[in-house]
This record gives C-alpha cells, sequence and structure tokens, in this order.
C-alpha cells in the first residue's frame, strides 16, 4: 500500500479471501499481520508493520467457532495500542445475531453482549451486511454502516430474465425483505408460515398466497442446516411452481445443509461470500461483496454518502 494512504486493510485468518479481494478492488495491499498460536489454543495478534495515525479496517467475519470473534477483539485491541487514528470492523458477517431478544426466561442477549465487547475493545465505526434485525444496530454506540446484500443479489435476479416470477419468504419473519424486493421486481410476493418443534427443527409449514406455473425465488438472510428453505422449496414444487431457486445474503451451511440443498428441488442456491464455503454442492453459487465493502471504504475514507449506493 502506498505510503501516501491514510489507512490500512488488515484480515483475520478465516476471512484472508474476502480481504484480498477487497484490497484488490481498492488497489491496495494488505496490511502485515501475525497471529501466534501456542500449544494451548491460545494466540496472540501483532501487526507487522506501523499503523500509527492511520484509519485500520479491520476485515472478519464473526461466524462459528468464536475463534473468530476472539482474533478480531485482540486485532482490535492491538490496533489501539498501536496508536491507530481510528478502527473500523467490518464485519461482512456478524455472528451471534440471531440471539438479539428474550425469547423466554433467563436467556442471555448474546448481539447486544457481542456489540458491548467490540465498544469497549475499541472500535470506532462498524460495517456490516444484512444483519438479522436492522434494530440491531441500535446495540451499538458508535455508527454503524449496514449494507445490504440486495445490491448484487437484485442485478443478478435480473439478469436470470425469469417470466412470472414470484419473490418469497421462508417465513414470515422474512416478509419485509421479501417485500422489498417484489416491489423493486414490480412481482407478486408468497410468504410461507412455519412452526418450529426447536431450533433448526421446522415442525410444519403452509403457502400463503399463489405460486403455480410460476418462477419461485426465495429470499432470506441466511441459511444454516437449510432445513427451511428446503423444505420451503419443495413444497412450492408440490403447488405448481415452474421452478425455485434460493437467494440468502449468508450462507452458514452447517451440518447437513449442502447434502440437503443437492437433493431438493433447488434448481440453485445463491449467497455471498460473507463466509467461507468449501463444500462440494453442484447447485451453490456464491456471488462476491468484494467491490461493495471496497466502495464503503473509498466513502468512509472521502466522507461520501454510503445510503447512495443501495438499490432499495
Amino acid at each position: 500500500m502506498s505510503e501516501k494512504r491514510p489507512f490500512k486493510v488488515f484480515s483475520g485468518t478465516n476471512s484472508k479471501y474476502l480481504a484480498e479481494k477487497i484490497c484488490a478492488s481498492l488497489g491496495c495491499e494488505l496490511g502485515k499481520l501475525q497471529i501466534t498460536h501456542f500449544a494451548d489454543g491460545e494466540f496472540a495478534v501483532s501487526y507487522e508493520e506501523s499503523i500509527r495515525g492511520r484509519d485500520v479496517f479491520l476485515i472478519q467475519s464473526t461466524f462459528p467457532n468464536s475463534d473468530n470473534l476472539m482474533e478480531l477483539l485482540l486485532m482490535i485491541d492491538a490496533a489501539k495500542r498501536a496508536s491507530a487514528k481510528s478502527i473500523i470492523a467490518v464485519i461482512p458477517y456478524f455472528g451471534w445475531a440471531r440471539q438479539d431478544r428474550k425469547d423466554k426466561p433467563r436467556v442471555s442477549i448474546a448481539a447486544k453482549l457481542v456489540a458491548d465487547m467490540l465498544s469497549v475493545a475499541g472500535i470506532d465505526r462498524l460495517i456490516t451486511m444484512d444483519l438479522h434485525a436492522d434494530q440491531e444496530q441500535g446495540f451499538f454506540n458508535v455508527p454503524v454502516d449496514h449494507l445490504y446484500a440486495s445490491s448484487v443479489m437484485l442485478p443478478y435476479i435480473q439478469s436470470l430474465n425469469l417470466e412470472n416470477l414470484v419473490i418469497a419468504t421462508p417465513d414470515v419473519g422474512g416478509s419485509k425483505r421479501a417485500s422489498t424486493y417484489a416491489k423493486y421486481l414490480n412481482c407478486p410476493m408468497v410468504l410461507c408460515d412455519k412452526k418450529r418443534e426447536k431450533a433448526n427443527v421446522v415442525a410444519s409449514m403452509q403457502i400463503i398466497g399463489n405460486v403455480k406455473d410460476a418462477n419461485v425465488i426465495l429470499v432470506d438472510d441466511m441459511v444454516d442446516t437449510a432445513g427451511t428453505i428446503t423444505k420451503a422449496a419443495d413444497l412450492m414444487k408440490e403447488n405448481g411452481a415452474k421452478s425455485v431457486r434460493a437467494i440468502a445474503s449468508h450462507g452458514v451451511m452447517s451440518g447437513p445443509a449442502s447434502e440437503r440443498v443437492q437433493d431438493s428441488s433447488l434448481i440453485e442456491m445463491v449467497f455471498t461470500d460473507s463466509i467461507p464455503y468449501s463444500k462440494r454442492c453442484d447447485k451453490v453459487k456464491q456471488l462476491s461483496i468484494a467491490d461493495l465493502i471496497a466502495e464503503t471504504i473509498r466513502r468512509v475514507e472521502t466522507n461520501e454518502s454510503i445510503s447512495s449506493q443501495y438499490l432499495v
């Protein structure tokens, strides 16, 4: 990176693949950072170049396991102690976000706890994408730039040139996102009403709306075990849908998710590269958000509008 640049970009271990693409888009080099691991599982972070007086952007999604979050916290602390001018955490996938309220007595609100930990560690700003709930921005006491995967998803949907397009959501909780997509694409929307037995287990599901002879695209914020979205896809086909695709901002894809997608009625499963995906599944397609994040970093540095790059 040129010494004239006022900022540096660094990455944790498991988000380096994305950070390299972001730096390529920015036309800069990825900063030199060393993470030393000890025999007992503990690790230490050190910057291998001066960051004094620089704006430091730290790229790290906090998906499980918790080492990713701990790496980020140590990166923030080390940057603060190295006299960085400002510390901006770039967290494309904000883990723990599903625990955003007390849905039963005597439980933690992990999303708020993680937000507090990041603030205490020393971040000055957060850049993230498609939080599980928009109001989680209020958990932070620093500015939050909340990006939307729709910036890359909507152009992709339009490139498919599908006739009789219908946008669907696999659960009622995602109706706002699906409605936004449907309005932008000027097409109808249907809902799936599901009932859960417990976490990651769907007991029953029914469609609210008509999908007969339609090309359906299911829209969600994340896919974890893929149980809900594949069940919804199969239900769409049973109710006469011509084809069913699914798009999601974050592909967690844990456990049997890849096998479920492969064996389902889905033609394809599309998500961003906010989380690394290494399993083999012919139906999975990833769209990169590197250019979106790079442009956001550039706008933060030049004090330009962030929201003007949103499609919806």
